[in-house]
C-alpha cells in the first residue's frame, strides 16, 4: 500500500487518482501527525510525502518515522516544490528519504518511480523469505545432526548393555558347567535369553529406522480378527510380566485391513512402554473399541505420567525425557515408528498424560480404508 502525504487536497486527489488507475492501493493524510498516526497502525510499501506542509513537515516526520519498527523497510518519496534548493535536497535524503520529485509531479515520472520501487520491495521481500527460510533450514540440519551423534551415542551405549551381559553370562555359564549345576545353568540360560531378546528389539528398531528413512518399509495388509491378535498378545505379555495384573476393556469385533505384524508391534510398544515407565504400578488397562468406521486402541498405565511440553514431542524421531533417559534404557525412536506405521495406516496416534497419574497411549486404524477409498 502506498501513502500520500500533502496538505493540499487537489494534490492527493491527483496523485491517488492516477496511482489507483494504474492497480496501486493507496492511503491519505492531510498532514504530518495524521501521517505519523496511520504509520503505526498500517504497514506501507511506499510514503510518498510532501515537504512544506504546516506544523510538522515532510523531513520531521521522515525523521520521525525512521525510529519505528514497522515502517523500516518503508521507501520514501519526497515531493517539493523548491527543487533547486540544494540544502533541502540533501536534508531530504539525510532523513531518510530514497527519492526526490519536484512539483509540478510528472505522473510519468513518478509512476516508474513507483513501479521500480514495488519491484525493489518484492525482490527485497523474496530475498528475505529465502534467508529465512536458509537459517531455518541450517537450524533444523544442525539440530538433525546433533540427534543423529546423539542417537548413535545413545545406540553404541544401549547395544553394549546387552552384549556385555550375555558375555558375563556365558563365562558364569562356563563355570556352572564344570559343576554340573543344572539348576543355576537353567536360570543362566534364560537371562542370556532375556538379553538376546533385548538386543532383538533393538536391532529391529534401528533397521525399522533404516527402511523408514529410505522409504522401503514395507506392509501386507490383510483382513484379520484384532481381538484375536490383542488376545494372543495379552496371553504372552500376562505370562512375561506375572507381577501386573493387565485388565482388558471392551473388544472391536470383527476383522481390520491392516499389516498384522506391524500393528502387532505397536501394541506391544504401547504396553512394554507402561510397564517399563510405571514400574510401581499394579494395573495396566488395555481398551479397544469401534468407533464410527475406525478402531479405536489404548494402553493406560498409572505411573509418573508427563508434562504437556512432552506430550508434544514424545513421538519425534530420537526423543528421550531426560528426566527418564538415564534411569530406563532405550534408543527413543520407538514411539517414532509407531507413528509411522499407523500413520501408514491412514490412523492416527497420541497421548493424554498427568504427572503423577500416568499416560494413556492411543491410536486409530480405519476398519476397512480400501471401502473408504472406493467410496
Amino acid at each position: 500500500m502506498i501513502l500520500i502525504v500533502d496538505d493540499a487536497p487537489e494534490n492527493i486527489i491527483s496523485l491517488k487518482k492516477v496511482l489507483e488507475k494504474n492497480g496501486f492501493e493507496v492511503d491519505t493524510a492531510s498532514s504530518g501527525e495524521e501521517a505519523l498516526k496511520k504509520i503505526l497502525k498500517k504497514s506501507y510499501v511506499l510514503i510518498i510525502l510532501d515537504v512544506q506542509m504546516p506544523g510538522m513537515d515532510g523531513f520531521e516526520v521522515a525523521e520521525t518515522i525512521s525510529g519505528y519498527s514497522r515502517a523500516k523497510e518503508t521507501a520514501i518519496i519526497f515531493l517539493s516544490a523548491a527543487s533547486s534548493n540544494v540544502n533541502l535536497i540533501t536534508r531530504g535524503y539525510s532523513s531518510g528519504g530514497l527519492d526526490y520529485i519536484s512539483k509540478p509531479v510528472d505522473m510519468n515520472i513518478l509512476l516508474l518511480k513507483v513501479k521500480t520501487f514495488y519491484r525493489i520491495y518484492e525482490q527485497s521481500r523474496a530475498l528475505n523469505e529465502m534467508q529465512k527460510a536458509l537459517r531455518a533450514e541450517i537450524e533444523f540440519r544442525k539440530e538433525a545432526e546433533r540427534k543423529k551423534d546423539e542417537f548413535i551415542s545413545i545406540a553404541s551405549h544401549e547395544l553394549k548393555t546387552p552384549m556385555t551381559s550375555i558375555k558375563g553370562y556365558i563365562q558364569l555359564l562356563e563355570r556352572s558347567l564344570d559343576k554340573n549345576d543344572i539348576e543355576t545353568i537353567r536360570t543362566r540360560l534364560h537371562k542370556v535369553q532375556n538379553q538376546v531378546e533385548k538386543l532383538n528389539v533393538l536391532i529391529a528398531d534401528l533397521l525399522d529406522i533404516s527402511k523408514i528413512e529410505s522409504g522401503k518399509l514395507k506392509f501386507n495388509k490383510k483382513y484379520f480378527p484384532f481381538d484375536h491378535l490383542l488376545d494372543h498378545i495379552l496371553e504372552i505379555m500376562q505370562q512375561s510380566n506375572p507381577q501386573i495384573k493387565l485388565v482388558k476393556k471392551g473388544n472391536a469385533g470383527g476383522n481390520v485391513y491392516a499389516d498384522e505384524m506391524r500393528i502387532e508391534q505397536v501394541i506391544i510398544n504401547f504396553m512394554t512402554n507402561a510397564i517399563k515407565y510405571a514400574p510401581d504400578t499394579e494395573e495396566i488397562h488395555i481398551s479397544s473399541m469401534i468407533r464410527e468406521d475406525e478402531i479405536y486402541f489404548s494402553v493406560r498405565d498409572f505411573g509418573m505420567g508427563m508434562p504437556e511440553e512432552h506430550q508434544q514431542k514424545i513421538f519425534d524421531k530420537f526423543y528421550r525425557i531426560e528426566e527418564t533417559s538415564e534411569r530406563f534404557q532405550g534408543l527413543g525412536i520407538g514411539l517414532y515408528i509407531c507413528q509411522e506405521i499407523i500413520e501408514r495406516h491412514g490412523g492416527t496416534v497420541g497421548v493424554n498424560s498427568t504427572p503423577g497419574e500416568g499416560s494413556e497411549f492411543y491410536f486409530t486404524i480405519p476398519v476397512n480404508p480400501e471401502k473408504e477409498k472406493n467410496q
